[in-house]
């Protein structure tokens, strides 16, 4: 089915269209649960709720060409996952400043592409909950530090400071990486 009938379908409660819808775009959304939550049974509760959200919510999707259900979608996940971050508090649960250091030297983009996107994506995961909550809004969502102080309800200089914190651990996560897997 394409992607605006299944919408439409959907739209009308049609389950055998939830169903096509959710097993289309399942991996790709629990992708997103996953690189918020940390862990896979986070991840899978969120993509549970946020398809209940999803369904619940037809009403409120426009088609606007190829791709808009899947951005809608992307966007439901997304304000799903930020939901349970903030009701469980993570921007308290954040590294002291002296384990960050005060500057850090991005390592070469070349060196970067020859480490397998899933360890990449593993740094990520392994990073402490606010780090990678700002780190996934402004890398992925393209969010600029003042949105994502709206989001999560902090000040844009806390956004600012978790981002650079989160890069400062991918750095050194990557370097210890490289010299511990010879080129």
């Amino acid at each position: 089915m394409e992607e605006q009938e299944l919408a439409a379908q959907c739209r009308q409660g049609n389950n055998s269209a939830r169903k096509e819808l959710y097993e289309q775009y399942a991996g790709r959304m629990l992708g997103i649960c996953l690189r918020y939550a940390g862990d896979r049974d986070t991840a899978q509760d969120l993509l549970h709720d946020g398809f209940l959200k999803i369904f619940s919510s037809f009403d409120k999707f426009t088609w606007r060409g190829d791709g808009s259900l899947r951005a809608w979608m992307e966007r439901v996940m997304v304000n799903v996952a930020l939901q349970y971050l903030r009701r469980n508090d993570v921007m308290s649960q954040a590294m002291g400043l002296e384990e960050v250091p005060e500057t850090y030297e991005e390592p070469d983009a070349a060196a970067i592409d020859v480490i397998p996107q899933k360890v990449l994506m593993q740094f990520i995961e392994d990073l402490p909950v606010g780090y990678r909550t700002v780190f996934n809004l402004y890398t992925f969502e393209d969010k600029s530090h003042k949105e994502i102080a709206q989001l999560l309800g902090i000040n844009e200089k806390s956004s600012a400071s978790q981002l650079f914190r989160a890069k400062s651990v991918l750095v050194r996560k990557v370097k210890e990486w490289l010299m511990t897997n010879d080129r």
